[in-house]
């Protein structure tokens, strides 16, 4: 067998994104790496990389105020993902407040399967034997309610969240328009998980991940990196029953 064969045997994954563009470019970085690392000394270059198709929507960009754009959201998450779905066997959103959509999307029965940000969290917190955690995000996703991803992650673990949940989103807020580094960010930033007592606090935002902290409690989690490596596990698998394999020239598979 060809050393390259593998890869034709391999799903091919996709990502949406557009909340803020930045996320995909950084979540397809992130898949890059696990792959990398899922393969080990078998990964031997650029033919061993994952095949990735990505839709990027500034239309998504509404989702910091999803309550009040939820129509507009919804039709623009709805026809990027039947879009996408023809060419992938898998896909990623690259905004924790997005996958909110995530059961809407199932019902659509698309040809493609999404990877929930939720799930991943979940099976992390049982796989790790995590109890508390805090969870830091834009508001919609901390409270926990109807608009959140998350709202059923507190039947898995005991769940803290920011004194002021208004602050910690204008601090998101402010990374999309200024970049995770101005000193005053890292500040307000640092201040919020000063104030938590959790020892693990789940970055269940894109942006947030962009902020350099220096503080070595809490242990921050990257919920973009449990995403990343969980794509890049599905990468790896063959496509599922009915679906083409994918082949190194890229041609659809319809």
């Amino acid at each position: 067998m060809n050393e390259h064969a593998h890869r034709t045997q391999r799903s091919r994954i996709g990502i949406i994104t557009g909340s803020g563009p930045e996320a995909g470019v950084d979540l397809w970085t992130k898949v890059l790496r696990a792959n990398r690392q899922l393969l080990g000394a078998r990964y031997t270059g650029d033919l061993d990389a994952p095949e990735v198709v990505i839709f990027s929507v500034p239309e998504l960009g509404l989702s910091m105020e999803l309550e009040q754009n939820d129509a507009q959201v919804w039709q623009a998450m709805r026809r990027t993902a039947m879009r996408l779905a023809a060419h992938v066997d898998y896909y990623g959103i690259a905004c924790n407040t997005l996958n909110h959509y995530a059961d809407r999307l199932a019902a659509l029965d698309l040809p493609a399967q999404l990877v929930s940000v939720a799930d991943v969290v979940r099976d992390y917190l049982v796989e790790q034997g995590i109890a508390r955690v805090a969870l830091l995000g834009a508001r919609p996703v901390m409270d926990l309610g109807p608009w959140s991803a998350y709202r059923s992650l507190p039947q898995h673990a005991d769940i803290e969240l920011p004194a002021d949940l208004d602050v910690l989103h204008r601090v998101i807020y402010d990374v999309k328009y200024r970049g995770g580094e101005q000193p005053d960010i890292i500040e307000r930033f640092e201040r919020v998980l000063t104030g938590l007592e959790s020892d693990v606090a789940l970055l269940a935002c894109t942006e947030l991940p962009l902020i350099p902290c220096s503080l070595a409690t809490p242990r921050l989690v990257d919920v973009t990196d449990l995403l990343a490596a969980a794509l890049a596990r599905r990468s790896l698998m063959p496509p599922p029953v009915g679906r083409f394999p994918v082949t190194a020239s890229g041609a659809d598979r319809s």
